[in-house]
C-alpha cells in the first residue's frame, strides 16, 4: 500500500470518484489507500460538494512549505488521553462526520454531533464546540438550532448555570418517535389517496400497500424504541 502524501493525479481521481458519487471506501480501494486518508483529504478541502483537485493540491503544497512554530499544539491537538492515538481519533471523527453528512446533515451540524458522541465528558458547551471545531460561535448556534429541530440534541444546564448540549439515548428515543409519527402521517396521506383514486383501482391498491407497509415499519420502530429505552435508559452504564 503506498504511503506518503497524495499525488496530484490521485487527487484528480478522488475528484472524479466524488463526481461519480462513489463512497470514500471505494475511492480509497481504487487508489490503494486507507479510507481514512481519502476522508481526511476531502474534509480538509471543501467536503464532498466543494472538493477540487487542483485547489486541494495547491493548499497541501502551501501547508508543506509553511514554516511550523515550535510552540505547543493548539486546541485541535490535545495530549493523548486514555492511551488513544490522536491521529486515529481525528481520522475516525472525520469518517463519522462524513457518514452523518451522507445521511443529510449539514457539515457543521455533523461535526457538532460527532463531537458530542466522542467526548468523554458526555456534554459540551457552545464555547467548547467552537474551540474544538475552530468555527465561529454563530456557526455553532446555527448548527445547534438545526440539531434541536431534528430532535438530535438537547440543552441542559450544569451547576454553573451554563448551557450544555447532550446527545444521549433519550435524544435518540425522541428522534425515533418523531420519525415514526412522520411516517404515520405519510401512511394516512396514502390512505386518503385510496378514496380519491377509487378503491380497487391499481393506483389505489398501490397506495393501500404503501400505507400498510409504512404502518407496520413505524409501529415496529416505536415498539423497539420503547423497549430500548426501558432496557438501556438515557445513559447506560459502560
Amino acid at each position: 500500500m503506498p504511503g506518503g502524501r497524495l499525488t496530484q493525479r490521485e487527487r484528480q481521481q478522488i475528484a472524479l470518484g466524488l463526481a461519480d458519487d462513489l463512497a470514500y471506501a471505494e475511492i480509497a480501494r481504487r487508489l490503494d489507500r486507507p479510507t481514512s486518508t481519502v476522508t481526511r483529504e476531502v474534509m480538509r478541502n471543501g467536503g464532498p460538494a466543494g472538493y477540487r483537485a487542483e485547489a486541494a493540491h495547491r493548499a497541501t503544497e502551501k501547508r508543506a512549505h509553511r514554516s511550523k512554530p515550535a510552540a505547543s499544539p493548539g486546541p485541535q491537538a490535545p495530549p493523548p488521553v486514555h492511551g488513544r492515538d490522536p491521529a486515529a481519533v481525528r481520522a475516525y471523527e472525520e469518517t463519522f462526520t462524513a457518514l452523518l453528512m451522507r445521511q443529510g446533515l449539514p457539515r457543521i451540524a455533523s461535526q457538532v454531533l460527532t463531537c458530542l458522541f466522542t467526548t468523554d465528558a458526555g456534554s459540551l458547551t457552545a464555547p467548547d464546540l467552537a474551540q474544538r471545531l475552530q468555527v465561529s460561535p454563530a456557526s455553532i448556534s446555527k448548527a445547534i438550532t438545526f440539531l434541536e429541530g431534528q430532535g438530535l440534541v438537547v440543552r441542559k444546564r450544569d451547576e454553573g448555570r451554563r448551557e450544555r448540549y447532550v446527545a444521549d439515548n433519550e435524544v435518540w428515543f425522541h428522534s425515533m418517535i418523531a420519525a415514526a409519527r412522520s411516517n404515520a402521517e405519510l401512511a394516512e396521506a396514502a390512505r386518503q389517496g385510496v378514496g380519491v383514486l377509487g378503491r380497487g383501482t391499481p393506483a389505489a391498491v398501490r397506495l393501500e400497500n404503501v400505507a400498510r407497509f409504512i404502518d407496520f415499519v413505524g409501529e415496529s420502530i416505536a415498539r423497539a424504541a420503547e423497549q430500548a429505552r426501558e432496557v438501556l435508559g438515557p445513559n447506560p452504564a459502560p
